[in-house]
Order: structure tokens, then sequence, then C-alpha cells
């Protein structure tokens, strides 16, 4: 899956989904950066600053949300690293739903 791929499938999600009240950014390394506004319910590949940092690789993300690999599993497991309000992380289960 291409970023701008990603980033196509994620904004439906968030557009459909409510919005999260907070910012989010997925680094992915290399391949780019995911940014979720929740509180305008707005998705783009802006490097700003977020109210909560996730640290994953695309391949790792795609299988999240997928379902081929549980989000909790991936945390727990060093897949994928959160930086900033753990609270906010746990509100993106219903980007993962």
């Amino acid at each position: 899956m291409t970023l701008t791929q990603l980033t196509e499938q994620i904004a439906a999600k968030v557009a459909n989904g409510g919005g999260l009240g907070n910012t989010v950014k997925f680094n992915f390394g290399g391949d780019g950066i995911l940014y979720l506004d929740g509180v305008n319910n707005t998705v783009s590949n802006e490097d700003k600053p977020a109210d909560c940092t996730v640290n994953v690789t695309m391949a790792d993300f795609g299988d999240m949300l997928s379902g081929a690999l549980n989000p909790m599993s991936a945390f727990m497991g060093g897949k994928m690293q959160i930086d900033g309000d753990m609270s906010v992380a746990m509100k993106l289960q219903s980007i993962f739903g």
C-alpha cells in the first residue's frame, strides 16, 4: 500500500467515524507521515506537532488496518511505539475497528 492510498483510506474512516478530538501523527520512518487532525476530521501528510505520535512501519500499519495484526499485540511486541498522550492512542481503536 502506498502512502497516498493509505492517506485516502484513513481519510474515509475519519470522515465516517467521528472525531477523535485530538491530533495524532503516524511516523512511518523513511516512508512518510500520516497526520490525523481529530478536531477538524482531516488527514494529511504534514509533519506537524501532535498530541500523540505513533512510530510504526507502513507494512505493520497496513496489517493492523487489515486485521492481520492486533494493535495491542503490535504495541506489546514492540512493532509500534507511542510517544505522547497514551489516552489519545487508545482512541485509535475507532480507526482499526
